[in-house]
């Protein structure tokens, strides 16, 4: 079924406030009554064609999440299939903390707005079942499932940002940080070199 005119338009507008918005606002003060304003439409408009503002913040990602899901489905090695296993999760890895960086302020709304929004949405469940598959890959021998959570829980905006602003770390040191998270040297007793 094709959208009417006006309806696209709607959503357009609609899509383009929230991110500006998103992008000027403490997440406290973006409302589904904000964002109609700032759109020129009702908010009945914007809850019949989103539901709520985490459904709103999910329409305005989704087409990101999408282009790298893609890529890494179907995409050239070693983000997408073949090659091999530790430069396929190093490469991961980068795209990961990259998109995180790049879609900051909409994660973090999502992560506002639901105590379990980040780990439990769509999106979210495709990135920590390809992390999954990709430590076991590169690490047979560990917990993938257990650390795949873990480093997904290191790419957190909030915990991003916290080290940034009050850590005063720089993003090449948080992110060498989370590589060596996923695949730290064997540092069991007896095994140093």
């Amino acid at each position: 079924m094709t959208e009417r005119a006006d309806a696209a338009r709607n959503r357009a507008a609609v899509l383009t406030a929230a991110e500006a918005l998103f992008q000027r606002e403490d997440l406290e003060h973006v409302s589904l009554a904000r964002i109609a304003q700032a759109a020129g439409v009702g908010k009945a408009t914007v809850m019949r064609r989103f539901g709520d503002l985490p459904g709103l913040v999910e329409a305005l990602i989704a087409p990101r999440v999408t282009a790298l899901q893609n890529r890494v489905r179907s995409g050239e090695p070693p983000l997408g299939p073949g090659g091999d296993a530790g430069v396929r999760l190093h490469a991961y890895l980068d795209v990961l903390f990259d998109f995180v960086l790049d879609n900051r302020t909409l994660i973090r709304a999502l992560e506002h707005y639901g105590p379990h929004a980040y780990y439990a949405n769509p999106a979210s469940q495709f990135w920590i079942d390809e992390l999954t598959d990709r430590i076991h890959a590169a690490r047979p021998s560990v917990d993938a499932g257990y650390l795949a959570h873990a480093v997904f829980t290191a790419l957190r905006t909030d915990v991003i940002d916290y080290l940034r602003r009050h850590q005063h770390m720089d993003t090449e040191r948080i992110r060498a940080g989370v590589h060596a998270l996923a695949d730290p040297p064997d540092l069991r007793p007896g095994l140093h070199p």
